[in-house]
């Protein structure tokens, strides 16, 4: 699995002109999956993501997990993360696992990251063409890979 996590002052996702999801001060997360993910992958997206130190202390720095905040994720699947560029100029998007397997594992992932933080958790539409609204605070933007655990 592969998150992309973007620290946010708002965030929400429309499907059709009709807002699916939002949240203000928060992390919008990007998820993509592969056919190699498991429940394992999904427990430490989700311990990693609602664990990590993103927001500012009295300090002013990044020392703060969610949960200390009272922040929101927005989830948002995105199969293009796992995109191959290698050969010519179209991506190939292969290496993105199908829906039917994808679709159990982006849920699980939304109810343990529920649990774990203890947060709102809002979610875009699986598979829908979607438009995401962000203003990116920091900007502050991590890449997570299951795959390779940095």
């Amino acid at each position: 699995m592969r998150a992309v996590v973007q620290r946010a002052r708002s965030a929400s996702v429309s499907v059709a002109g009709e807002v699916v999801g939002s949240i203000g001060h928060g992390l919008l997360v990007f998820v993509g999956i592969q056919p190699e993910d498991d429940a394992e992958d999904v427990e430490w997206l989700a311990q990693k993501i609602a664990s990590s130190r993103l927001f500012d202390d009295a300090n002013g720095l990044p020392n703060l997990p969610i949960r200390d905040v009272n922040g929101g994720f927005l989830v948002v699947s995105q199969f293009t993360l796992f995109a191959s560029t290698r050969k010519g100029n179209r991506p190939s998007f292969s290496r993105a696992a199908r829906p039917e397997f994808a679709i159990p594992l982006y849920e699980s992932f939304v109810t343990r990251l529920r649990a774990l933080s203890g947060c709102q958790v809002e979610t875009g539409r699986f598979g829908a063409n979607m438009q995401v609204s962000l203003i990116n605070d920091g900007p502050i933007t991590i890449l997570f890979d299951t795959k390779v655990r940095e």
